[in-house]
């Protein structure tokens, strides 16, 4: 009993109050995320949209992110942490139910496409808000917990949006919509400004902006890790777009689908706040690598799936993979953030998740209407393999530079770094990623 209770003090305490705040803001919003999980599977069954047609939907709502995450990012640094983060809630709210509304194929991809602008411009700032409450030996530990909210919610979400389908799509828009406006409040009325204005040369007026970007454009080893972060995420958000399609080919139902895929947020809650331990004074590089191996591996599994036992061990492969990934990228994201462009460099970093947002189900769609539901998924796999090369390469340039920012007199000096779920999300954020782009706002 002595040895669970330190474990669980250990795993918990110690962490700001505004963090436990941010964390059930975090749970009760996944709580109510519905519709991104069956979005695929409205737009092709209800609506009577195609697999490219849904593909297509679901990739405006990535461009939408890109768009929101680039915003949201300025926003976050500029305007402030919470009205950027309150905005973005109620305006996704709204949005939300405007797309459950919208029947024409144009007002459906004009809604998502708002609804991503608005839900992923909430990441930057969710993101920078928790690196600054939180201090920089307790970010390891709260980032697992964050993550174990976003799976603990939408592993209930999952399953209960299979069971909300049944009574009405429309239902599920409005649901999460709801707990999209619960959280902003609980986080705007509990968790106060917490962006430090900058002073000295930074303060001074538009050389800031201009300097961030010049910053990030011409930072190579930065650029390096968004790219791979792009490739890692056109592989997972496969599951979102075109594995419920592939279930359902299989005759599988839009519950079941809910169930199996419910199997990820079960194992993270189970298994995420064991992580930190695991590959703690591990190479982040390596960590990252094997991670990008594995995942690769649980994709190119569902290739063979054709039954839902199999669907649901390719869903727990690859889970594992996420959770190695998920503490050491955003560890070493907050690590590399100047604390005045912080929220730029989460945007930045979360646009990643934007873009395979934007582009996972569109490419994932025509590869597998050309090329076949086999060289899709095995595809996957080759990219989670040269992926992991990628890191072991990249990885020491990395930490060097992540050496250079900690050591730094100046942090705030055009230095050339890395940020978000976002899931974040992403999470998150969304997402955040950041946390991987999860369903809901």
């Amino acid at each position: 009993m002595r040895t669970v209770q330190g474990w669980f003090r250990d795993t918990t305490g110690g962490l700001p109050r505004s963090f436990w705040y941010l964390w059930t803001g975090t749970l009760i919003n996944r709580l109510g995320s519905f519709v991104l999980v069956f979005l695929a599977i409205y737009l092709t069954r209800e609506r009577g949209f195609s697999a490219s047609q849904a593909g297509l939907v679901i990739g405006l709502w990535g461009v939408g992110g890109a768009v929101g995450t680039t915003i949201g990012g300025t926003l976050t640094d500029r305007w402030g942490r919470r009205p950027t983060l309150l905005t973005a809630h109620l305006g996704a709210a709204v949005m939300m139910v405007g797309l459950g509304l919208a029947r024409p194929l144009w007002a459906v991809a004009l809604g998502a496409l708002l609804l991503g602008l608005f839900a992923e411009a909430a990441r930057p700032a969710f993101g920078a808000m928790m690196v600054d409450v939180v201090p920089e030996k307790d970010r390891l530990r709260a980032f697992s917990l964050n993550y174990w909210a976003i799976n603990l919610g939408f592993a209930c979400a999952a399953v209960l949006a299979g069971v909300a389908a049944q009574a009405g799509y429309l239902l599920l828009f409005l649901v999460d919509a709801a707990t999209t406006v619960v959280t902003a409040l609980i986080i705007f009325t509990r968790v106060g400004e917490t962006r430090t204005p900058p002073t000295g040369p930074v303060a001074k007026g538009p050389a800031v902006p201009a300097g961030a970007l010049r910053t990030i454009l011409t930072d190579r080893v930065f650029l390096g890790f968004v790219a791979l972060n792009l490739f890692a995420a056109l592989v997972f958000l496969q599951h979102i777009s075109m594995l419920p399609i592939a279930m359902g080919d299989s005759g599988l139902s839009p519950a079941t689908y809910g169930s199996v895929i419910a199997l990820n947020g079960v194992l993270i809650v189970v298994g995420q706040l064991f992580v930190p331990r695991l590959i703690k004074g591990r190479s982040r590089s390596h960590v990252l690598a094997l991670a990008s191996v594995v995942t690769g591996f649980g994709f190119g599994l569902t290739a063979f799936a054709d039954a839902v036992w199999f669907y649901g061990l390719t869903v727990l492969i690859w889970t594992v993979g996420e959770m190695l990934n998920s503490p050491s990228n955003a560890t070493l994201i907050a690590e590399l953030s100047p604390a005045a462009l912080r929220g730029r460099y989460q945007g930045v970093f979360s646009l990643s998740w934007q873009l395979a947002g934007a582009t996972a189900p569109i490419l994932g769609g025509l590869v597998r209407e050309h090329a076949g539901n086999t060289a899709l998924w095995v595809g996957c796999a080759a990219i989670g393999g040269v992926t992991a090369v990628a890191h072991l390469v990249s990885g020491p340039a990395r930490e060097r530079r992540a050496v250079q920012l900690r050591t730094s007199a100046t942090p705030v000096r055009p230095v050339t770094v890395v940020r978000s779920p976002a899931p974040e999300v992403a999470e998150a954020a969304a997402t955040a990623p950041a946390e991987p782009v999860r369903a809901g706002s």
